[in-house]
C-alpha cells in the first residue's frame, strides 16, 4: 500500500516538473529574442564604427586584436565573440520557430545558449499546462515517475521474496 501511495506520488510529482518543460521553452524563446535584439544593436554599433574607418567587421576585429594596448586589444575577440553569438542564437531562434509542438524542446534543448538558459531559470516562473504540449509531456513525466517507483519496489519485492525462500527455514525463526 505504501509503494503504491508513493509510486503516485512520485508520478504527480514528476508529471507536475515534466508539464513546466514546454513553458520554460517558452520563456527561453522569449529571452532569446530580447538577447538576439540588443546583440544587433551592439554588432550594428560596432559595425558602423568600422565602416566610418572603411573597414569591414573582419578587418576592425583583426586591427583590434593586433592592438598594443591589452584593453584595446581583447575587444578584438570580444566583438567576434559577439557576432558568433548573435549568429548561433539567430539559428536557434529560427529552428525552434519552424519545429512544431514537442519537436520545440528537442530544438530548445539542442545547442542551448548557457548563460541564457542559467538566466531563464533563475527568473522561471511555473505555469498552469493548458498547452496539449504540457499536458501531454505532463502525462508522460507521471508515466515515468510512476512506472519508474513501482518498477523499482516490484523488483526488490521480487529480490526480498526470493531471499526468503533460500534462507534455511532454521534461519528465519532465529
Amino acid at each position: 500500500m505504501i509503494a503504491r501511495i508513493l509510486a503516485l506520488a512520485l508520478g504527480l510529482f514528476t508529471g507536475v516538473a515534466a508539464s513546466q518543460a514546454p513553458e520554460f521553452a517558452q520563456q527561453y524563446r522569449q529571452r532569446i529574442g530580447g538577447a538576439i535584439d540588443e546583440l544587433r544593436r551592439v554588432t550594428a554599433r560596432f559595425d558602423e564604427d568600422a565602416r566610418a574607418e572603411n573597414l569591414s567587421r573582419e578587418q576592425a576585429i583583426a586591427r583590434l586584436s593586433s592592438q598594443d594596448d591589452p584593453v584595446a586589444r581583447r575587444q578584438g575577440p570580444a566583438a567576434a565573440e559577439t557576432a558568433d553569438r548573435l549568429e548561433r542564437l539567430e539559428r536557434q531562434r529560427d529552428a525552434v520557430a519552424e519545429a512544431g509542438p514537442f519537436v520545440r524542446l528537442a530544438a530548445v534543448a539542442r545547442g542551448f545558449d548557457g548563460p541564457l538558459a542559467r538566466a531563464t531559470y533563475l527568473d522561471f516562473e511555473p505555469a498552469w499546462p493548458a498547452t496539449t504540449e504540457g499536458l501531454v509531456t505532463g502525462g508522460v513525466g507521471f508515466l515515468i515517475g510512476w512506472l519508474g517507483l513501482r518498477g523499482l519496489f516490484s523488483g526488490l519485492g521480487r529480490i526480498r521474496l526470493r531471499r526468503s525462500r533460500t534462507v534455511p527455514k532454521t534461519l528465519r525463526t532465529a
